[in-house]
């Protein structure tokens, strides 16, 4: 098992119903941060926040511009920009145009990580309807870090994890059940 400095979760449509069965499995002295990366709508609100609190005792928190990552919280990528991880682990947040239709896009947060955390970093795709993450988990591949891969079966939309598999040969193939041991792992 490798040293994790950052854990990276990417998804789209089904992958908050995965979320919401590992969150409450996770351990709360993690001696690193998540990072979520999901398709979603702007809106004001902090439904999303809220309810991934509700679930777990680590800290949950929408990014914000220049904040530095901390271990044992979970950070949500805020809609409506790409998230990037600058060399000094703090976070950047970018407007420019969307990448696979979305904005954030799983592909330039993996590669962003990927450049910094090199092979410190696991990367999970989860349940959605298009590409975005593939091309993200091999540059994680690259880089030596772990390409988790939510097993396409289990998804409520597979496209995206089946996607990934036509690309690459994933770290892991991970059931929604198996995933909160396996992250748990990642510490030790």
């Amino acid at each position: 098992m490798m040293n994790c400095d950052a854990l990276m979760i990417g998804g789209s449509a089904g992958s908050l119903e995965v979320l919401l069965r590992i969150i409450p499995g996770l351990d709360a002295a993690l001696p690193f941060p998540i990072i979520l990366v999901l398709h979603r709508m702007a809106g004001k609100d902090n439904v999303l926040t809220d309810l991934l609190a509700a679930k777990t005792k680590l800290s949950v928190k929408e990014v914000e511009e220049k904040e530095k990552l901390r271990p044992a919280t979970i950070y949500i990528a805020p809609p409506g920009y790409h998230l990037l991880i600058e060399g000094n682990r703090t976070f950047s947040l970018d407007a420019s145009e969307k990448v696979n239709f979305s904005r954030p896009s799983l592909d330039v947060s993996f590669e962003s990580a990927a450049d910094v955390f090199k092979d410190k970093l696991a990367c999970l795709l989860l349940s959605g309807a298009n590409s975005d993450g593939s091309k993200g988990l091999v540059k994680v591949k690259e880089k030596e870090g772990m390409a988790l891969v939510q097993d396409p079966a289990t998804a409520v939309v597979s496209y995206m994890p089946a996607h990934a598999l036509e690309i690459l040969t994933p770290t892991a193939i991970l059931t929604p059940d198996e995933m909160p041991v396996f992250i748990n792992n990642l510490a030790k």
